[in-house]
């Protein structure tokens, strides 16, 4: 997607979407949430943009684009795990069903790579070798495609606190989950990863990893909840440049959103100081990479909107069907 195109745009962002009429908000880092009285829950996407544990700027299309790209992935894989997913009344918003969300955060990896404490990358460099109940050979450079796919396993901390790396053995020690529930998550992870990784060959891309996010409704079944496959919850790489770049020792072309977080974290302490007034271009700039990984993910084409109207205003028209007050 072209700067100048986008230019026009720059105004519809949807930072704040509470909406009164809604019962029940609760309001994420990017997300606002609403729990209806017949069991189901709003999720409405924004386009907050969120690093060092605050919220940086806003990017245009960008909650719309995580939608979209979710719904694409719900719906190419609803054969395989069932979702939360009840309706898309909005293209900011999923209307999903409430469910009690599983401890353990399932993370398939197909590539030794990653940038946090719990990446297989940085735990192999510390030195360690065996990490979520497999061990790794030495030898391996970054960015190295595995034996096979990987679970690694993380604690879900709810109260703020770090998720630490988990085997299959602690999961059950610490009951976390049941052993018939385990057995159940990792087929479905492995499953949705391998239908991923096909669907984004087709595309010229590979899928190296991704994060799933279950939960259990009512009845107790495991459900697929949250996103899958986007472009926040997945690292995608280029396949025509993989191999001639790992044979260089460069990294993998990539759908690198990270511009915003490196251009405040070369300006400032982004924990501690006041933020920067961000450049309008850097802003459009990251916008133009989601739109394009929607498009080269699903193969669909992004549509900007015609009109001045802003986004909440659609937002709260669409949803005027579920206002209990």
């Amino acid at each position: 997607m072209d700067l100048e195109a986008l230019r026009p745009h720059a105004h519809r962002v949807l930072t704040d979407a509470a909406i009164p009429e809604l019962p029940n908000h609760y309001r994420g880092k990017v997300r606002e949430n609403y729990d209806l009285p017949d069991g189901s829950r709003i999720l409405i996407s924004t386009d907050r943009l969120s690093a060092f544990d605050r919220i940086l700027c806003a990017i245009p299309f960008k909650g719309q684009v995580l939608t979209q790209t979710a719904r694409f992935w719900f719906e190419q894989t609803a054969d395989i795990c069932p979702n939360h997913v009840i309706a898309y009344p909005d293209p900011n918003v999923v209307i999903g069903k409430r469910l009690d969300i599983l401890p353990v955060e399932i993370v398939v990896r197909d590539y030794l790579a990653g940038t946090t404490g719990t990446s297989i990358l940085t735990l192999y460099k510390a030195g360690q070798r065996e990490m979520y109940g497999v061990t790794l050979p030495d030898g391996m450079r970054d960015n190295q495609r595995l034996p096979h796919p990987i679970i690694t396993p993380t604690s879900k901390e709810f109260d703020g606190g770090h998720d630490a790396p988990l085997t299959p053995a602690e999961i059950l020690e610490r009951k976390l989950l049941t052993p018939a529930q385990w057995e159940q998550l990792s087929a479905y992870a492995l499953a949705l990863f391998a239908r991923g990784q096909k669907m984004a060959a087709e595309r010229g891309l590979i899928l190296a990893d991704t994060k799933y996010e279950f939960g259990t409704d009512a009845e107790g079944r495991i459900i697929l909840a949250d996103e899958v496959h986007t472009p926040d919850s997945s690292r995608y790489w280029r396949a025509a440049s993989f191999q001639s770049r790992f044979e260089a020792g460069e990294k993998p072309e990539s759908f690198d959103k990270d511009f915003v977080r490196s251009w405040v974290a070369a300006r400032c302490d982004p924990y501690h100081d006041e933020i920067p007034e961000i450049p309008q271009d850097l802003i459009l700039g990251t916008a133009a990479v989601y739109i394009e990984a929607y498009e080269t993910i699903t193969g669909q084409r992004f549509t900007l909107p015609e009109g001045e109207g802003r986004v909440l205003d659609r937002v709260r028209a669409n949803l005027a069907p579920y206002f209990t007050r």
